[in-house]
């Protein structure tokens, strides 16, 4: 990959669990030569492998321990050691605390603990955790999600992308999501709730961050059952008057371009 561009692509967007054409949460972000895997979703590695192998994987960074965000690290475990990988060294894998024991625990079958660690090269995120992953840098803030969660921010060439996870609207993200090229925020929720604590954003809620982030174009995913693409890409377009798409499942993003690949902008469906 010669482009130095910030391209993100869409592996699975569903939410809580697969549809028959849509993985859970998943996204690819390369520039030049990086690539970083983005939330590993239940039926992601299959459409990760579309674009690239685990050996040619830059980095893995996850927002949080839902399995809808994390399930297939189970698989890719055996894909890397087991299989028709060759790893030089285990891939550096950004999460939250206590990923690397929440791996073990379903891994280990024998009183010795499965060996996570010689697969993935384990970083815990804190708030503000930054790291830079070869032409990208990666900041990420602690988010609301009543459990241990962070947002993204991506930047490379002069681009940014900054990815939600799962969180009620909060300062935190729209701090980070100040003036980005473009927000991939989840719009999980039909309605907020009454008498709970809020943990998702709704489609207003996200079309409400991106506009008061001042982003340069909003993406909705991780929409829930309840809602179809189309009803949250209008729905958030009642509280944001800038570009919005949904991240379909296969689409690329090339962030601050005019247009994206499998975009379906205000038509999606």
């Amino acid at each position: 990959m010669s482009s130095g561009l910030l391209r993100l692509t869409v592996l699975g967007s569903a939410s809580p669990y697969p549809s028959v054409d849509n993985p859970c949460s998943g996204y690819l972000l390369s520039s030049g030569d990086t690539r970083v895997w983005v939330d590993a979703g239940t039926g992601t590695l299959a459409q990760l492998r579309r674009h690239v192998r685990l050996d040619e994987l830059d980095a893995i960074w996850i927002s949080h321990l839902h399995a809808d965000h994390t399930a297939d690290l189970l698989t890719a475990y055996y894909g890397a050691l087991f299989a028709d990988v060759r790893l030089d060294a285990p891939i550096p894998l950004y999460g939250p605390p206590g990923v690397a024991d929440r791996l073990a625990h379903f891994l280990t079958n024998t009183s010795t603990r499965s060996p996570v660690e010689s697969a993935f090269a384990v970083d815990e995120l804190y708030d503000r955790h930054r790291v830079r992953v070869g032409t990208l840098t990666l900041t990420s803030r602690a988010v609301a999600h009543g459990m241990p969660a962070f947002a993204l921010r991506a930047e490379a060439a002069g681009r940014s992308l900054v990815y939600s996870g799962d969180t009620a609207p909060c300062p935190q993200l729209t701090e980070l999501a100040e003036e980005c090229d473009a927000l991939l925020c989840e719009a999980d929720s039909a309605q907020a709730p009454s008498d709970e604590e809020q943990v998702h954003h709704t489609p207003e809620d996200a079309g409400d961050t991106a506009g008061s982030a001042r982003a340069g174009r909003l993406i909705v995913t991780h929409v829930g059952p309840f809602l179809t693409p189309r009803q949250a890409v209008d729905r958030a377009a009642t509280r944001f008057d800038g570009p919005i798409d949904h991240a379909a499942p296969g689409a690329t993003f090339s962030i601050g371009a005019a247009a994206s690949e499998g975009s379906m902008g205000r038509e999606a469906r």
